[in-house]
């Protein structure tokens, strides 16, 4: 794609990325194909490509966002779907990234919208703000009917039935190894997941003590900064990702980290891009050395030794989190390892396309993405599974409030394979017998 770019525009970073990345786009259009948008909607500028031509044209003009750009802007999962599928290797994420910031600082939103970012901002990335909202949803389901908006009433439908008690596991400290020390790992334990659902923190310290590593919960981590930097809010999710950055370094120039271990795909991929996102800063040898051992909890699995299990009889449907297939490009990890453990496991069709969650996405584009969660529950229950397995938390609650089927991390099921608690979605047996499901 030819670009038109003055050379004092390209004196700023980021449209100097947009730019190289607007320039490898051939215009062929593979990324139709697979963008969950574009199939729902069928329109061409709900597509990758359409996007790609909305952005070029805002940034070569320094145009003021108009309505129409950031209606179609906003409507991007930002699955990532494209990139998997693009054969010119566009590198769509940060081309989008950096629109999403350019229009938070040049675009006026309405009120009600600019209210609603606010308050996601202000409460998600903060566990006991978070939970404290939950408990309030949770009072307010019953009165969903008489709220007229419906990205309100999507608020009030996302709480749990139960808000899971605080796991002081998530506190900063050092977990000794139960077998011989093989490695020592930084768990990250992210933000919004510390207040839907402790038993995936837990899981994983367990495993992995079981395994042989020590884990440790560095002082300061928390949140990545993936929820507000979709949302365009450079600002704050760079602070975030700062204090990250500096948390793991100090445990890195200390005793030393072997791997940050991420068990919530989202995060993980932010993470392993915090080498971009801090390239022109202070910290950017930091940040690339902290990209540099990031890994998803089933690729530090893969490198250890993981007991054969034998449940008999139980079919796991995994659903691949896009951050996770699409973001991180681990596809067959956690498949493997679950097969290996002893469980059946079966993927629905189309398991390369967005159940619809995204971060806040099913907030803010409620209903595309009820449209997307039907259709993956759907092909997900057309598999017949006993449990539904996923490595991301986004997912779990915005695909278990679809389906009675138990849906778990993936890292409970292998915890439970190899010595742990059933996860709590299920009742019954150990591994070894058909489980009683709920």
């Amino acid at each position: 794609m030819q670009t038109y770019f003055t050379e004092q525009q390209l004196t700023d970073p980021g449209t100097q990325r947009a730019n190289e990345i607007l320039r490898t786009c051939v215009h062929c259009g593979f990324c139709t194909a697979t963008c969950p948008t574009y199939q729902v909607l069928g329109d061409e500028l709900d597509s990758p490509r359409g996007r790609i031509y909305l952005i070029k044209d805002m940034l070569e003009n320094n145009r003021v966002p108009d309505e129409k750009t950031v209606r179609h802007v906003d409507r991007c999962l930002s699955c990532l779907a494209c990139m998997t599928t693009c054969p010119s290797g566009v590198h769509y994420m940060h081309l989008v990234d950096h629109a999403r910031a350019y229009i938070e600082k040049n675009y006026q939103r309405p009120f009600t919208d600019r209210a609603l970012r606010w308050v996601l901002a202000r409460i998600l990335p903060y566990p006991s703000r978070f939970r404290f909202a939950l408990f309030l949803a949770k009072l307010g389901r019953p009165f969903k009917g008489l709220v007229p908006d419906p990205r309100l009433r999507a608020m009030l439908e996302m709480a749990p039935k139960q808000v899971p008690p605080v796991s002081r596991n998530d506190d900063p400290q050092t977990f000794a190894p139960v077998a011989e020390k093989k490695m020592r790992v930084a768990l990250m334990t992210g933000c919004a997941q510390k207040a839907l659902n402790t038993d995936i923190n837990d899981a994983t310290i367990r495993l992995l003590r079981r395994l042989g590593c020590e884990v440790v919960i560095a002082k300061g981590a928390g949140c990545c900064g993936a929820l507000t930097h979709h949302m365009g809010r450079e600002d704050e999710a760079h602070a975030s990702a700062a204090a990250n950055i500096r948390a793991w370094g100090a445990e890195m120039d200390g005793e030393g980290l072997d791997a940050i271990v991420i068990n919530t795909s989202g995060c993980g991929t932010t993470v392993k891009d915090y080498w971009h996102m801090f390239r022109n800063s202070d910290l950017s040898a930091q940040a690339e050395k902290v990209s540099g051992i990031a890994m998803d909890i089933s690729e530090l699995l893969s490198k250890l030794q993981i007991p054969e299990g034998a449940p008999k009889g139980i079919r796991v449907a995994y659903h691949a989190a896009c951050s996770l297939q699409h973001g991180q490009k681990v596809k067959s990890a956690p498949k493997d390892l679950l097969k290996k453990a002893g469980f059946e496991v079966v993927e629905p069709a189309d398991s390369h396309l967005c159940c619809g969650s995204a971060g806040t996405y099913n907030l803010m584009q409620p209903e595309i993405s009820a449209k997307l969660k039907e259709r993956k529950v759907k092909t997900l229950e057309a598999r017949q599974p006993d449990i539904i397995a996923a490595g991301n938390i986004g997912c779990m609650m915005q695909i278990g409030s679809g389906t009675e089927v138990p849906i778990v991390h993936t890292v409970e099921l292998l915890d439970w394979a190899t010595g742990g608690p059933a996860p709590k979605a299920i009742s019954g047996p150990r591994p070894g017998e058909v489980p009683i499901l709920r």
